[in-house]
């Protein structure tokens, strides 16, 4: 099983490296060619089909399902890697503190799945509708761990201890459940392509450093759809700044979306923790720190500049596939190759270290970056924004 779940990442490894290209690369021979030759061919049927979807939605021909609460989505363009979780946070818990009730609503990316003969039996059965969602958390308990829920669903019920994370891919059901269960504010984590249900404010993240691939849709390129459709967003987050100006950017995006809130926002460091015994260090501790980085996320090379930029000498590198669950030996196996190439710790993500299985012990530290959103420009939107969503609830209930 091991095995192929190793030889099934590294070919999607693989092919996020073909994908990522503008073209064929010095050396592609025939084979890869062809390859990218059908790859665009599928992402000009992709378009089609994504834009048929969204045509059917606005002729009422699919349904838009109104739940009678706020509704706000947060998502993307492309696929992975813009930095939606802690976005998602910052909204949840901001609209929380203004006196909301907030649910989050996630489909629970690479969460464990039901047995096939029991996805079948529900499928003959109707029973799929009746079954509750998965719930993360009440707002009172963590009731799931990140296997069962998908790890970003359980880092943000571990943040945010007075908000509920559901967890099914039918979210107009469990945004009935949340409801039912005393929420009147849904946020949908990754939805800005799910039209079933409808959307108050839709939130879209652009990822400065590298805000729409090579410019083709899936399985071409990253996008999910045109770029165009960006159209739709009323808040667009421009994550990932440096500190250099976003012009350039900022003028492709109002020549899409003339109307859309402009928010600049950067990805914080804040503290280290250790995976095991949750003793917390200051950043300022990896000056000069050698280390081994790890990670099994969609953009480690922005993770890694991050260490460097905080004074961390990276020695060695372990990447690994997006949501990549770890396995002990694995663990041992990089701890091992840290201690021969003389690492100090090992520092992963947060998001990589709810899949960490348990170690009684280790001979060097590994650490996990905590990282939020701090806002650079568009405050007074950002803020302009929280108070719509929280006066709308004086009109309606």
């Amino acid at each position: 099983m091991g095995f192929l779940r190793n030889s099934t990442e590294n070919t999607q490894q693989y092919m996020l490296s073909i994908i990522k290209e503008t073209g064929p690369r010095p050396g592609d021979g025939r084979g890869i060619r062809l390859l990218l030759w059908i790859l665009t061919n599928l992402s000009y049927l992709y378009t089609m089909v994504a834009q048929l979807r969204l045509f059917l939605y606005s002729k009422g021909l699919f349904r838009h399902h109104t739940l009678g609460c706020q509704v706000i989505s947060v998502g993307n363009l492309t696929v992975g890697g813009t930095g939606k979780t802690p976005v998602v946070e910052v909204f949840a818990r901001r609209l929380q503190e203004a006196g909301r009730k907030v649910a989050i609503l996630s489909r629970g990316y690479k969460k464990r799945e039901r047995t096939l003969p029991e996805r079948f039996l529900d499928k003959i059965l109707f029973r799929e509708r009746a079954r509750p969602p998965r719930v993360v958390s009440d707002g009172k308990s963590l009731l799931l761990d990140s296997r069962m829920s998908g790890d970003e669903p359980y880092m943000l019920a571990s943040h945010l201890p007075d908000v509920a994370v559901l967890v099914d891919k039918d979210r107009v059901k469990s945004g009935r459940y949340a409801i039912n269960h005393g929420r009147d504010t849904l946020v949908l984590d990754d939805g800005f392509q799910y039209l079933a249900l409808d959307h108050r404010i839709k939130i879209v993240l652009v990822d400065k450093q590298n805000p729409f691939g090579n410019g083709y849709v899936l399985p071409r390129g990253i996008l999910r759809e045109p770029i165009k459709n960006i159209n739709r967003a009323d808040v667009i987050f421009i994550t990932k700044c440096d500190g250099t100006p976003n012009d350039e950017l900022k003028a492709k995006l109002r020549s899409l979306n003339r109307r859309a809130e402009i928010i600049e926002c950067t990805h914080r460091a804040r503290y280290l923790q250790n995976v095991f015994s949750a003793d917390r260090l200051d950043v300022s501790c990896l000056q000069g720190m050698s280390i081994t980085a790890m990670s099994g996320i969609a953009a480690p090379d922005g993770f890694e500049k991050e260490l460097v930029r905080l004074g961390a000498k990276v020695l060695t590198k372990e990447r690994f596939a997006d949501h990549h669950r770890y396995s002990q030996q694995e663990l041992i196996d990089i701890i091992n190759r840290s201690m021969a190439a003389g690492v100090s710790a090992v520092v992963t993500t947060e998001k990589d270290a709810v899949r960490f299985p348990r170690l009684e012990r280790s001979g060097v530290p590994i650490l996990f970056l905590r990282v939020d959103i701090e806002l650079l420009s568009g405050k007074e939107d950002f803020n302009a924004c929280i108070s719509r969503i929280c006066f709308r609830k004086q009109e309606t209930d």
